[in-house]
């Protein structure tokens, strides 16, 4: 028993040892971004509560001035971040350009999206804090002015009823509602429009949502205009003042604070004037506005270059095949592209992954029909009846990319492994083409000796129209002796009665009764503890990348298994997993 709990504490320290070893870069990424909010929040709060220009301010607010004002800066700071993770064509930029992003740190260009949902995580956070502050400081401003108030919190209140004062306290009387103060000042209307699409855009992001309905996380997510508009004039209604520079002068507040029932009087004590601090939110988001801006002119400019779509090809299971020409398009194998068809929606753009080889004179998607947009493009196109248009009778088709993607990375490593499940196999086609391109070239020299290929689908029609381009493979790689390159498992998890009978009465024939291979299909889900072992063992001293396209839960245990079968030796097997995510 003490052996089995030993034996299990040195796996975990193994596994955790391999999880810093592969995500290190992106724990100092999260690290360095939560430091960086920790010291705004913590040196925004420290100087609010020590400014002796907001003195008086935080004689009627207390506290919460500080806590408004350093989640105000927090917020500014995430609202900077949370749109450059989302310049497609800036990512590609970075990605293609940049010689020294290499290994771990050009693989956190993979992790945008998850970068993007960690700011927007900031962001919610630090705009409850700011929120809840504010409605303190309403409260506090309208109880200062009660008949209750007395002292110096109440000769400040005052403030402002005679001419040439200028008023700290926004709340001119007692009978004012806060709610009716709040919705008639700059900073409520605008601060009420920031809150209501940052709901809409937090609720409509949820995985729930955008498997539901597509349309509803896209159209929803274009409220961001509506915010970022609003963050930057929410500062221009100035209702926290402070203490003029020029007042601080004549009147000092360590002296005076105590004899403000003097202030009018006294010549060393003047009444002390205020004024609201400059807005600064702009200041902070002009610039990734400014390069998202310029990212949507591209993508209008794209819009406009002529598409011709050369061939549609109908698949099993409501999948079609678009080839299209676009001029000066160029491609590399495992980008994607973000389709719009006009005639269904005007603003929707879909990334899709291409499935032809930079070598083709062509450039293709697959799309299955799986949500309200692919199956009206499939309407559009008549496939689902299997009768297919002529190309020049065929809707107008809009193409913005190619974009650099995760699986750009495949030939960076001596040893592959690519898993796909279902229609998660349409990126692997580019590469898999492109790979036999490669081999066919004798001017190549390939760093990628080996790679495993395995294909997880439920339903054997799907396994059609892919099977063609394995088979093609196949028998190429056989003709030139390159059959070593390549290993391929496809595992078939669900069948009927009638189909086990077909499969058990040709399980002896040469090749696959479903796919028509030589590799036999297997049937069930792949063991991968057996399949990782197995390739640590094949390839003990080699970095091997993981490239996987298909569902969360699968995604999670290969993960697990990476961590698994990584040597702690930095001379040992280590294996880098890499999620597809658009």
């Amino acid at each position: 028993m003490k052996e089995r709990l030993c034996q299990q504490q040195e796996n975990k320290a193994v596994m955790m040892g391999c999880w810093m070893l592969n995500e290190s870069v992106s724990v100092i990424l999260a690290l360095s971004w939560l430091g960086v909010n920790v010291y705004l929040f913590i040196d925004t709060f420290c100087w609010y509560g020590q400014e002796e220009s907001f003195f008086y301010t935080r004689v009627i607010l207390g506290s919460t001035l500080a806590w408004a004002r350093a989640s105000a800066v927090c917020l500014n700071f995430n609202c900077m971040l949370i749109l450059l993770p989302i310049s497609r064509n800036l990512i590609s930029f970075i990605r293609g350009a940049s010689i020294c992003c290499r290994g771990p740190w050009r693989r956190q260009l993979d992790k945008n999206l998850k970068f993007h949902k960690l700011v927007a995580y900031g962001i919610a956070v630090n705009a409850t804090i700011h929120i809840v502050a504010h409605l303190c400081n309403l409260e506090r401003y309208h109880r200062s002015q009660s008949a209750e108030a007395e002292g110096l919190l109440a000769a400040l209140s005052k403030l402002g009823d005679t001419p040439n004062d200028s008023y700290i306290n926004p709340i001119r009387t007692t009978h004012t509602n806060t709610t009716v103060e709040l919705l008639s000042t700059i900073a409520g209307i605008t601060g009420l429009l920031i809150s209501l699409a940052l709901i809409l855009i937090m609720t409509s992001s949820t995985d729930f949502i955008r498997q539901i309905s597509y349309e509803l996380f896209w159209y929803t997510h274009h409220v961001f205009i509506i915010f970022f508009i609003s963050l930057a004039v929410h500062g221009a209604g100035r209702i926290i003042r402070g203490q003029t520079p020029e007042s601080l002068l004549l009147h000092n507040t360590t002296l005076c604070r105590d004899h403000y029932a003097e202030w009018r009087a006294a010549a060393q004590c003047p009444v002390p004037q205020f004024s609201g601090k400059e807005p600064s939110a702009w200041k902070w988001v002009l610039g990734p506005v400014v390069l998202y801006a310029c990212e949507r002119i591209i993508r209008f400019w794209r819009f406009q270059q002529e598409v011709v779509i050369t061939k549609v090809i109908s698949h099993p299971s409501g999948v079609i095949e678009l080839h299209m020409k676009k001029r000066n398009f160029k491609m590399a194998p495992g980008q994607y592209v973000l389709l719009q068809c006009p005639s269904i929606s005007s603003l929707e753009w879909h990334p899709f992954t291409l499935t032809s080889a930079p070598q083709e004179d062509f450039f293709s998607v697959h799309i299955r029909a799986a949500g309200d947009w692919t199956r009206a493009l499939c309407k559009a196109f008549e496939v689902e009846g299997q009768t297919v248009k002529e190309p020049w009778s065929l809707p107008r088709l809009a193409v913005d990319g190619p974009f650099g993607a995760t699986l750009t990375d495949v030939f960076h490593y001596p040893v592959s492994v690519w898993i796909a499940a279902g229609i998660g196999v349409t990126p692997f086609a580019a590469l898999l083409k492109s790979l036999w391109y490669k081999c066919c070239d004798s001017h190549t020299q390939l760093k990628l000796s080996k790679v495993y290929f395995y294909w997880i689908c439920r339903d054997p029609s799907a396994f059609e129209w892919f099977a063609d381009l394995l088979l093609s493979l196949e028998t190429r790689m056989s003709e030139r002796g390159k059959t070593h390159l390549l290993s391929y498992h496809i595992f078939l998890t669900s069948w009927d009665e009638n189909q086990a009978i077909h499969i058990a009465l040709h399980w002896d024939e040469n090749t696959d009764v479903i796919t028509g291979l030589k590799q036999k299909t297997f049937y069930g889900r792949p063991n991968w503890n057996n399949e990782f072992r197995h390739i640590a063992y094949n390839h003990p001293s080699s970095s091997v990348g993981v490239f996987f396209c298909g569902p969360k839960a699968l995604s999670q245990t290969l993960q697990r298994m990476c961590r698994l079968y990584s040597s702690a030796d930095p001379r040992g097997v280590h294996f880098y997993y890499n999620k597809e995510s658009f």
